[in-house]
């Protein structure tokens, strides 16, 4: 089924590149109208033009309360709703050992993987869907499902954005359903260190032989957003090729032996 959005109002943060344009773009392409934010209004309005007409690009920092009270405000002022939320914005400053990290990388990645999902979605809730009802989409990562060397930090608080999720999903329903989408090694400016250099390590484990795409995860999201997924909340779907099973050559030899 392809996803239905025709007269929704989408936000999606960190939507200038990756996964928040492409999710942006699927939304579009379902028929949705679309606020895509990011650090600076010009990055948001370019990324807005390349989307479509129904898009409309919006500087505001995710993790300042103002810029976000702020954007949430002129959406309602500007479309009367807000249907869909898509808490994508992400970063990751604390590469290294866990017990190596100081307090400001810490608090800085908290404060954008976890704090700002609350404190949109708790602006979305109050304006409109607390009322109205609509979805929430999490973007969290295979990261919060395993462990890893040099990205311990970030992966604790993909992890507890997973469990946040669950958290939101039975705070918010039935009114609000809350989902969320782990991708796995993705071609985006945030993984670009996993797999630049050297693709073939990643892809040799990924079942389906190929590094994902932000569309990829987009599409994902749209579906989640959608009237399709009605009775889906509280979910975390793995979009990754299947990075998280097992390896492409693994996959292989058993096709083999069968």
């Amino acid at each position: 089924m392809a996803a239905d959005l025709t007269g929704r109002v989408a936000v999606v943060t960190g939507a200038s590149r990756g996964i928040g344009l492409a999710a942006a773009t699927a939304l579009h392409a379902a028929g949705g109208t679309v606020v895509l934010t990011a650090r600076t209004g010009e990055a948001a309005a370019a990324a807005a033009a390349s989307v479509g007409p129904r898009a409309l690009g919006i500087g505001a920092h995710v993790a300042d309360a103002d810029a976000a009270r702020a954007c949430i405000d002129r959406v309602l002022a500007e479309f009367g709703r807000i249907d869909v939320l898509v808490n994508n914005a992400g970063t990751n400053p604390a590469h290294g050992p866990v017990l190596r990290q100081d307090h400001a990388r810490f608090a800085k990645t908290m404060e954008v993987n976890l704090w700002a999902p609350i404190l949109w979605t708790r602006l979305a809730v109050d304006a409109w869907m607390g009322a109205h009802g609509g979805a929430v989409v999490n973007t969290a990562s295979t990261g919060g499902l395993a462990v890893a060397h040099d990205i311990g930090v970030y992966n604790v608080s993909k992890a507890a954005l997973i469990h946040l999720t669950r958290q939101l999903a039975i705070e918010l329903a039935p009114a609000v359903r809350v989902n969320a989408v782990a991708p796995g090694v993705v071609r985006t400016r945030l993984s670009e260190a996993l797999w630049r250099e050297q693709p073939g390590p990643v892809t040799d484990r990924t079942p389906l032989g190929r590094l994902g795409e932000p569309a990829d995860v987009g599409t994902a999201i749209a579906f989640l957003a959608s009237p399709d997924a009605s009775w889906i909340t509280g979910e975390t779907i793995v979009v990754d090729g299947g990075q998280t099973i097992g390896s492409g050559a693994a996959a292989e030899r058993l096709s083999v032996r069968a």
